[in-house]
């Protein structure tokens, strides 16, 4: 008997039964042993091939379903309908006796029952679940498919009481869910049940889950499409905002035009200021580090108190997010490189402030701080060069004047003219970096001079009131740094000679100021009084007399009259007037008149215990040098 017997079987997707039929035959006509043999290899390989086509079979009407259920779900434009069609496609491609589906809500934050197909219990198909409660939180936990041949016997998840009751009164028993994931977030759980004990295998495991794939893609896609059909109503607006959108792509390429250009040529704060606004309208401000400003364009409308407190932390946020933050009508945009703060970019505007403008703002912040380290790297090489001119005085390097002289014409400097020289006092080294970086910036800018020793900052800048300039420039340096900063001055000094002697008794006057109490302040020796003449290095008593009662000696000179004497006198007996009448020989009368005299000379304050003292020391003083 001929194998082609079996193909025949095959060709006719006979059943299995059939394929014993020649074997029988065989035996029946008396066949051989080897016949049979061959009948049986024959007959098994058929049935081999017969399983493996039914599989293939079986697969390709699976991925035909999968196939016509992915059309219908694109096809649908109902979000119930699509879920609907989900459920009732499971089961019948499980062969199931039920399917249902549950979604999260995100808000009540659980999992309810969004549509069944083949439920009989109303209990059922209003059931809610806890987060990780039954089979579906398992599923859900570990976005992985679970399958249970007994859910109600089952130890592996978290069973509730009322869930139970209602998978009770359903009648299931084998339950299959698996997860309904977008991207690696679970959305929903897609189940399979049976009412009897027929477990579901890993073939149709995978079915459900490539079909809860379809399900999850379908339900984002039901929510895209009523996206889209919201903005399809909303055309006029859509119009209205690609034409701003157009807008503002061509102010964001103006305004990259225009910043680029300002980096090419070296601007400054003020200049991406007015880019800016010059593009969004409104008031812009340029803080630095500490919230002052450094630049401001566009109507006046100052940043103050809590206002301005309030932008500083929103600042912080803006670096922290890399983002433009919005406080009220302040629109903030920050950059920051490690922990120091580069430009902080602050719009005041009552219209609202687009995406791509946002982009704007804060490539203005990026551009001004682009610029702001340029200048600071300039800086720093230019303050390398006032430094060592500077060292070079101060340590009487001095060997070719002409020399020194060039050098300080290729930095602005002019030595001829008059300087003074002040000792700034830093001690905490935290600060040293920025009060070294403060003082070459201001330097540069006033055409003087600094350098950097230690706790020491050294300045020498034009000027002829060393006193004046020590205050102004310990109150800008000690507010730039949220630090006393104690400056003492000398001068002025009309060359380099002078220099390193002028120095030493800033020092000293710097010094005399922390032992005074008094850090944070500034004062040249001279204005010291008495201390300066005590500190001073060329001890200039008729210095301190000119200043002390120079008036009063000029006056006697001059009219050769004693308020010298009545004065000596008046101080000498305690400030009385009767007695120093009774010394001078004079009635009280003409010693008010001179004391008055005294007053209008020296001011009315001369007779405070500070000026006193000074003025009885200038009078001692005045009486040993005669």
């Amino acid at each position: 008997m001929s194998c082609t017997v079996f193909l025949e079987l095959l060709a006719r997707e006979a059943s299995p039964v059939e394929f014993e039929g020649p074997l029988v035959e065989a035996r029946a006509a008396g066949a051989s042993r080897e016949t049979l043999a061959e009948l049986e290899a024959a007959k098994l390989a058929a049935l081999r091939v017969r399983s493996i086509m039914n599989r293939h079979a079986r697969r390709e009407a699976e991925l035909e379903a999968l196939f016509d259920t992915a059309s219908d779900l694109a096809g649908l434009r109902d979000h119930d309908a699509v879920l609907e069609a989900i459920v009732r496609r499971a089961r019948r491609l499980l062969n199931a006796d039920i399917a249902y589906m549950t979604l999260n809500d995100d808000e009540r934050g659980d999992t309810y029952m969004r549509v069944t197909d083949g439920s009989v219990s109303a209990a059922f198909r209003r059931l809610r679940l806890p987060l990780g409660a039954g089979l579906g939180g398992l599923v859900a936990q570990t976005a992985m498919p679970y399958t249970s041949a007994h859910y109600l016997e089952d130890p592996q998840f978290n069973h509730r009481g009322y869930i139970d009751e209602a998978v009770a009164e359903e009648a299931l028993v084998a339950i299959i869910g698996v997860p309904m994931k977008l991207g690696s977030r679970v959305i929903g759980v897609l189940y399979a049940a049976n009412r009897s004990e027929r477990p579901f295998d890993q073939e149709e495991a995978a079915l459900l889950s490539s079909l809860a794939a379809h399900a999850a893609v379908a339900i984002d896609n039901a929510r895209l499409l009523q996206e889209t059909r919201t903005a399809l109503e909303e055309l006029s607006t859509a119009n209205a905002v690609v034409q701003a959108r157009s807008a503002a792509v061509e102010r964001a390429a103006q305004a990259h035009d225009r910043m680029t250009a300002l980096v090419v040529r070296g601007g400054g704060a003020a200049d991406v200021a007015a880019v800016v606004t010059g593009i969004l309208g409104g008031t812009l401000h340029v803080l630095d580090a500490d919230g002052r400003p450094l630049a401001t364009s566009g109507p006046p409308a100052p940043l103050e108190g809590e206002e301005l407190s309030g932008v500083l932390a929103s600042a912080y946020s803006s670096r922290a997010q890399g983002r433009t933050v919005r406080r009220g009508d302040l629109w903030i945009a920050s950059v920051s490189t490690g922990d120091e703060v580069l430009a902080t970019l602050v719009l005041r505007t009552a219209d609202e402030v687009s995406d791509a403008d946002q982009r704007i703002l804060e490539r203005g912040a990026l551009v001004t701080a682009l610029l702001v380290l340029l200048r600071r790297s300039v800086t720093e090489a230019e303050g390398r060069v006032r430094g060592e001119l500077l060292d070079d005085l101060l340590n009487e390097r001095v060997t070719d004047p002409d020399a020194l002289k060039t050098r300080a014409r290729r930095v602005n400097v002019d030595l001829e003219t008059p300087h003074v020289v002040l000792s700034a006092r830093c001690p905490a080294p935290e600060h040293r970096g920025r009060a070294a970086f403060w003082a070459a910036s201001h330097a540069s800018i006033a055409h003087g001079l600094s350098a950097a020793r230690g706790e020491e900052i050294v300045l020498m800048l034009p000027g002829d009131d060393p006193g004046d300039t020590a205050r102004r420039v310990a109150k800008e340096l000690s507010a730039s740094l949220a630090a006393p900063i104690t400056v003492g001055a000398a001068g002025p000094v009309g060359g380099p000679a002078g220099v390193a002697s002028a120095h030493r008794e800033a020092q000293r006057a710097a010094d005399a100021l922390i032992a005074l109490g008094r850090a944070g302040d500034g004062a040249s020796a001279g204005e010291l009084g008495f201390v300066g003449l005590l500190i001073g290095d060329e001890r200039d008593v008729s210095g301190f007399l000119a200043s002390a009662i120079g008036p009063v000696l000029d006056y006697d000179a001059r009219r050769g009259t004693t308020l010298v004497r009545t004065l000596e006198d008046y101080f000498g007996t305690g400030c009385s007037l009767s007695r120093t009448a009774e010394r001078l020989h004079i009635h009280v009368n003409t010693v008010t008149q001179r004391l008055d005299r005294v007053a209008r000379l020296l001011g009315e304050d001369w007779q405070t215990p500070d000026r006193a003292l000074e003025i009885q020391l200038a009078l001692r003083l005045h009486r040993l040098a005669q």
